[in-house]
């Protein structure tokens, strides 16, 4: 059952259900610790993934989920770049997966057979999932496949990095979770877009293992000379000519390190916050895609202002917009 493989959120929070013009956390509901989840349908189920102990660099990711939370008071759920209300929309924070003190192999484990129970106890709803450091995504994908294993999968990526590091070198770790998947039979490297690559940040024998296994890989400058939506649009389309599913997984240090200090492979370089927002917009749209996931984003090396942390929900909401405006 879901129940055995979640905690509670740290961070309580109390709803002002007359709130005229509500903010996040008037909106978003929390289960309690006996919740049963297959009670009721919600549209959206928000999971934390409280993970970096597998992080190659220092990494204070594991606390992103709770400082994402605290974030919730200070944003509306209009937005009025689009003239969207999200209060319509039904989500719950079904708390966090559990993790293990010192075995990461169990808290692998956890992370996968929650989707999967979360798939199967609540399958109309839309999982997003906030990590976390990017192995996570490796177990939350594999859940998935295992709650609808007939189902092919593909993955729209926005990350500065390949992450297909060896496996035999580094094992499951934020720079290996497409190679994990892959090789493991997953998914299939044609069906993986990795859309924000530039600069300096990747190695040459990471991209002939993308060659060879056909992973397409979108470089930020070749995205932005055709337009961020347009790229996201044309990824998307092809995607869905040949999965039944797409998962979208946002690695924070895809932005510049101006935009984004709070990450723990920061660069420069990298997209600004609004084409960030622009793209996770235009993949909401898409009716094939079926899960979302935020990661490797360290609230513990952000600045005073959480500027990252805030870009962080910034991206969640303007992901659920999309997710709204969805054949409007």
């Amino acid at each position: 059952m879901l129940r055995d493989f979640l905690e509670p959120a740290q961070l309580a929070w109390r709803k002002d259900e007359q709130a005229k013009d509500p903010k996040v956390k008037d909106w978003i509901s929390q289960a309690s610790a006996d919740y049963a989840f297959n009670e009721s349908d919600w549209d959206i189920a928000v999971i934390g993934v409280p993970l970096s102990r597998s992080s190659i660099s220092v990494s204070g990711a594991s606390e992103f989920p709770e400082a994402f939370r605290r974030a919730w008071g200070g944003f509306s759920t209009y937005n009025l770049d689009y003239g969207t209300e999200l209060a319509g929309m039904k989500v719950l924070d079904v708390g966090n997966v559990k993790m293990h003190f010192t075995d990461i192999a169990k808290s692998h484990d956890n992370i996968t057979q929650a989707m999967k129970s979360l798939r199967e106890e609540l399958p109309n709803s839309f999982p997003v999932s906030i990590g976390g450091d990017h192995s996570v995504t490796a177990r939350l994908i594999s859940g998935l496949k295992a709650a609808q294993p007939h189902k092919e999968i593909g993955v729209l990526q926005f990350d500065t990095h390949l992450d297909l590091r060896d496996l035999a070198d580094h094992g499951l770790t934020n720079g290996t979770p497409i190679r994990f998947l892959i090789e493991n039979g997953v998914i299939k490297g044609n069906n993986v877009f990795n859309i924000g690559l530039h600069g300096f940040f990747n190695g040459q024998t990471l991209l002939t293992y993308a060659k060879e296994h056909g992973v397409n890989c979108i470089t930020l400058r070749e995205a932005r000379r055709k337009g961020m939506a347009e790229t996201v649009k044309k990824a998307v389309a092809e995607l869905s000519s040949r999965v039944d599913c797409i998962y979208i997984t946002v690695d924070m240090d895809v932005l510049d390190i101006a935009f984004a200090q709070g990450v723990p492979a920061s660069t420069p370089g990298g997209m600004a916050s609004h084409e960030l927002f622009e793209a996770v917009y235009e993949a909401g749209l898409s009716q094939k895609v079926a899960a979302l996931d935020i990661v490797c984003l360290d609230p513990t090396k952000d600045t005073p202002a959480q500027a990252t942390v805030k870009t962080g929900v910034y991206t969640f909401l303007t992901f659920l917009t999309g997710l709204r405006n969805r054949g409007s």
